[in-house]
C-alpha cells in the first residue's frame, strides 16, 4: 500500500500546489489559465508528437485496444445518456453534458501523469490512442446531441458541421495529425527541434496537475448532490468497470495495455466540462462534478492500483 501511496500522493501533491497557488493568490487566475494555455497548446501536442516518432506506427496504433475502449467508452456513454434522457426525462442537451462527463477521462491532465508512474514510457502512447476516441467520437457525440437539444430547429448536417470545424482546431488533434504524418512518411525530426520537443513533453504531465489544481479553486458544490453524484460514479466507477469488460472481451491485448487503460478511465473529468457544461446552462453541475471527481479520484486510483497489484496485473 505504501508504494501505490507513493504514486498517486506526488501527483495530488502538485493539483494541492496548484490549488495553493491559486488560494494564496501567488497566481491570478489569468496565470494560471496562461499555463493551461501551454500545456494544452504546447506540451501535450509535443507529447504525443514524442510518442508517435519514437516507434514504427505499427507498434503504436493497436486496432483491438482502440476497440476495446471505444467499445467501454461508448457503454458508459450511452448507459448515461438514456439514464438521464429517458429514466430522468432530463432535456437532451442536460443528458448529453452528463453523459460526456461519464464517459470521457482526463487524460492529458491527470491521467498521463498516474499512468507514466505506473507503467512508464507506454503511457505516451496511450495517451494518443485514448486522444483518438476522445477526441474523434466521444466529445463529437456528446456535443452534437447537446447542440440538438439547445436548437431544436437545427438540422443535424449543419450541427455536425459546426462541431467538426471546432474540433478540427483542437491542438491536440493537430499534434495527434502531425506526428502520424512523421511516422507514415518516416522523415527524421532534427536533433535540436526534437529536443526542444523532448522538453515540452516532459514539462506536460506537472504542469497539467498544477493547473488541475488551480481550476478546482473557487469551485462549489451544494444543492445538486443527485446530479454530480451520478456523474462521479460514472465516471470513477463505471467506466474503468466498462473499461476491464471491454479488454476482457477483445482478444489480445498486452496487460500492460490493459493496465495502462484502466487508470486513464479512472481519472477524472475532462478540465474543459465546466466551460462546455455552461453552454448548455450545467455550469454548477459541471464545476461541482470535476471538484468532487478530482478529489474523489485520489481513492479510487489508489484503489484501482491495489486492485492491479492483488490481481496481478501490475507488481512494483
Amino acid at each position: 500500500m505504501l508504494a501505490i501511496l507513493g504514486i498517486t500522493t506526488p501527483i495530488f501533491l502538485l493539483i494541492g500546489l496548484g490549488y495553493i497557488a491559486r488560494w494564496s493568490g501567488i497566481i491570478q487566475r489569468e496565470q494560471m489559465q496562461g499555463v493551461g494555455v501551454f500545456v494544452l497548446y504546447c506540451a501535450l501536442p509535443a507529447l504525443v508528437i514524442r510518442a508517435l516518432t519514437q516507434q514504427p506506427l505499427g507498434d503504436i496504433f493497436k486496432l483491438n485496444y482502440l476497440v476495446a475502449y471505444g467499445l467501454g467508452s461508448i457503454a458508459v456513454f450511452g448507459s448515461g445518456l438514456l439514464l438521464c434522457l429517458k429514466l430522468q426525462r432530463q432535456p437532451l442537451s442536460a443528458s448529453a453534458m452528463q453523459a460526456l462527463g461519464m464517459a470521457a477521462a482526463n487524460s492529458g491532465f491527470v491521467g498521463y501523469p498516474v499512468a507514466v508512474m505506473v507503467i512508464g514510457s507506454p503511457a505516451a502512447v496511450l495517451l494518443a490512442l485514448n486522444m483518438i476516441i476522445e477526441t474523434l467520437i466521444i466529445i463529437p457525440m456528446a456535443l452534437i446531441l447537446a447542440e440538438m437539444g439547445s436548437h431544436q430547429g437545427s438540422s443535424v448536417w449543419k450541427t455536425v458541421k459546426h462541431t467538426a470545424l471546432s474540433l478540427i482546431k483542437n491542438p491536440v488533434l493537430i499534434g495527434l495529425l502531425v506526428g502520424i504524418s512523421l511516422a507514415v512518411s518516416h522523415v527524421q525530426i532534427p536533433g535540436p527541434l526534437f529536443k526542444a520537443i523532448d522538453m515540452l513533453a516532459d514539462a506536460a504531465g506537472p504542469a497539467a496537475l498544477f493547473v488541475i489544481g488551480g481550476a478546482l479553486f473557487g469551485l462549489q458544490v451544494k444543492g445538486m448532490a443527485r446530479d454530480v453524484g451520478q456523474i462521479v460514479a460514472g465516471k470513477l466507477l463505471f467506466h474503468p468497470l466498462a473499461i476491464f469488460i471491454a479488454f476482457y472481451l477483445v482478444p489480445g491485448i498486452d496487460p500492460l495495455y490493459m493496465a495502462g487503460a484502466l487508470l486513464f478511465a479512472a481519472a477524472p473529468l475532462i478540465s474543459i466540462y465546466p466551460l462546455l457544461g455552461q453552454r448548455y446552462d450545467l455550469a454548477g453541475v459541471s464545476a461541482a462534478a470535476l471538484l468532487v471527481a478530482t478529489i474523489a479520484s485520489f481513492f479510487t486510483l489508489s484503489l484501482i492500483i491495489w486492485l492491479m497489484t492483488m490481481s496481478g496485473l501490475m507488481t512494483f
